[in-house]
Parts: C-alpha cells; sequence; structure tokens
C-alpha cells in the first residue's frame, strides 16, 4: 500500500502556516504532470481546486436556501414541468 506524501506550504505565504496536503504518490505524480503541462507549480493548483471548492460551496448553499425560502412561500414547479426542463436542457 502506498502511503501519502504531503505538499508543505510552510515558508510560501500561499496558505495558512503549517497547512499541509497529504496526497497518495499516484496523485501527486498526476497532480505535478498537470502542474508542468499548465507551467505552474503543484501549490497553485492546489490552491486554485480548493478555491473553486468553496466557491462552489458557497453557491450551492445559497441555491439551496433560495428553493427552501421557494418552498416556503409555497412555490414549487409541478412535476411534469420539470421533466420538460430537463428535456430542454439535456435533449440526447
Amino acid at each position: 500500500m502506498s502511503h501519502p506524501r504531503s505538499i508543505d506550504s510552510h515558508g510560501t505565504g500561499s496558505y495558512t502556516d503549517g497547512m499541509e496536503v497529504h496526497l497518495p504518490p499516484e496523485l501527486e505524480a498526476r497532480l505535478n504532470q498537470k502542474a508542468a503541462h499548465e507551467g505552474c507549480d503543484s501549490e497553485a493548483l492546489i490552491l486554485q481546486a480548493v478555491e473553486r471548492l468553496v466557491n462552489f460551496d458557497d453557491w450551492f448553499l445559497r441555491e439551496v436556501e433560495k428553493g427552501l425560502a421557494a418552498a416556503d412561500r409555497g412555490e414549487f414547479v409541478e412535476h411534469d414541468e420539470v421533466g420538460k426542463l430537463i428535456d430542454s436542457r439535456y435533449r440526447g
């Protein structure tokens, strides 16, 4: 079994002091290949990924809150309308 390796950000100023991300060696190799292909370092890619995750999560929670508020107001989409929306967006 492979043991995770860590990317340590001590002294870089990019992350909170002491932040480490533990990665399995295979994933670390893929990350390093992607970073080389994109012309940046692996820490920059990790930072971008974490920012995307946090931004998406914030957006998703806001959308859920909007949906719950609409439901509380009695605003629902009927089942057949949901089907039509799906069909119009994802015609295959």
